[in-house]
């Protein structure tokens, strides 16, 4: 689709504050086009932030509508806990996640609006083009996807990013604080994506030269003293972080800040791609960093070896479903329902003990442990009970 397909259309924008979103946005009002911009809230700012960024698009008279995702931006990140669906590396597969939440509710939301094309701002080529238009396919076949850096003449007003960045600011937008001419953040409440062009460079190393972290503390300058925190599992479902509760939302924010205060957040890969490419970024998960290290120990405990076989058997399936836009296909749904069926015995409370950078699992209750363990030492160390 084209910019001159858009006459007569009435366009919904897939909006979250990034540079290429915003540089979308300048762009359709250049052509004249009825764009609308939907800031989706996915937890990966502040809500006075999401605010600021709605109040700015309105202010250069570009009408917004603010979406809250992030009960279902909570569901799918404790999801990817509990599929393991990692990509390479072992990072979480947040990003590739949070494709399927924007079209799966925001087209609800186009639609009920009566919008007939979803705009979205993603590199032309790129992953996340690609994860849009698969999900648009199943979700919206109903409205036409408009994606700009693949139109010429939208390529020609935006050569690259240092032109999308003064298009911004002279229009007046509220541009998101990791995303500039140079670096680019992706963020939701379940992790952050961190590119950039120094990150590019796989010689360049990781450090607070090269990288501004979403929320989290660098290892070093977490506090010196070791804090001890429970994570309480039932049914195979995370119930509890700390006094939580077990809403996903407030389970996801509390580990979210546990992990990011303690310094327990950096991945940091070089990924193979669903264009076929190889790519260095960084990735920022705090919150499932720390539920990952009590989940696995209350794998250990709670289910037997042939579960254990079974469940690493259809992880690696799920991470690249979700890597590669497929977690929808009869393949990934039939593969996410084994995993619920096999993860039903895990009910446990684990204690961790969280440090700069690391978290260390202090101890575990669960029904049944003991029940098969074998000891020696408590038996005077010459037998095994």
């Amino acid at each position: 689709m084209r910019h001159g397909d858009l006459a007569g259309e009435r366009v919904g924008v897939f909006q979250g504050g990034g540079l290429s979103s915003l540089a979308l946005g300048v762009w359709l009002r250049e052509q004249g086009a009825d764009a609308h911009h939907y800031v989706a809230d996915l937890g990966q700012s502040r809500p006075e932030e999401i605010e600021d960024l709605a109040g700015s698009l309105r202010a250069s008279g570009l009408p917004v509508t603010v979406v809250d995702l992030r009960p279902r931006t909570a569901e799918i990140g404790l999801e990817l806990l509990r599929h393991q669906a990692r990509h390479d590396g072992g990072y979480w597969n947040t990003t590739g996640a949070s494709r399927l939440v924007l079209v799966e509710q925001l087209s609800r939301v186009l639609r009920a609006d009566g919008r007939t094309v979803l705009a979205h701002g993603c590199v032309g080529g790129g992953n996340d083009q690609r994860r849009f238009a698969t999900y648009a396919r199943e979700f919206a076949p109903d409205l036409a996807v408009y994606a700009p850096w693949t139109d010429p003449a939208a390529l020609a007003r935006f050569p690259g990013r240092a032109a999308m960045v003064s298009a911004v600011k002279d229009t007046g937008l509220l541009l998101d604080r990791g995303s500039d001419a140079d670096r680019s953040t992706d963020a939701t409440l379940a992790g952050a994506s961190h590119e950039s062009t120094a990150l590019e460079d796989l010689a360049t190393p990781v450090d607070d030269r090269s990288l501004a972290p979403r929320w989290s503390a660098w290892p070093g300058e977490a506090p010196a003293a070791a804090r001890t925190v429970t994570v309480g599992f039932e049914a195979g479902r995370v119930v509890d972080v700390d006094g939580s509760g077990a809403d996903p939302v407030a389970v996801l924010e509390t580990a979210r800040d546990l992990g990011a205060g303690h310094g327990i957040w950096l991945r940091d890969v070089v990924e193979r791609r669903i264009i076929g490419t190889r790519c260095r970024g960084v990735y920022e998960a705090p919150g499932l960093e720390v539920l990952d290290v009590a989940w696995q120990r209350a794998l250990e405990v709670c289910l037997d070896p042939r579960a254990r076989e079974l469940y690493g058997t259809l992880a690696p399936l799920l991470g690249a479903a979700v890597y590669e836009a497929r977690y929808t296909t009869p393949a990934a749904v039939a593969a996410r329902a084994a995993v619920e069926e096999l993860v039903r015995p895990v009910t446990a409370v684990v204690r961790l003990t969280l440090h700069r950078g690391f978290a260390r699992v202090a101890g575990i209750t669960a029904p049944g442990v003991g029940a098969d363990q074998q000891t020696r030492f408590g038996s005077g160390g010459n037998r095994w009970r």
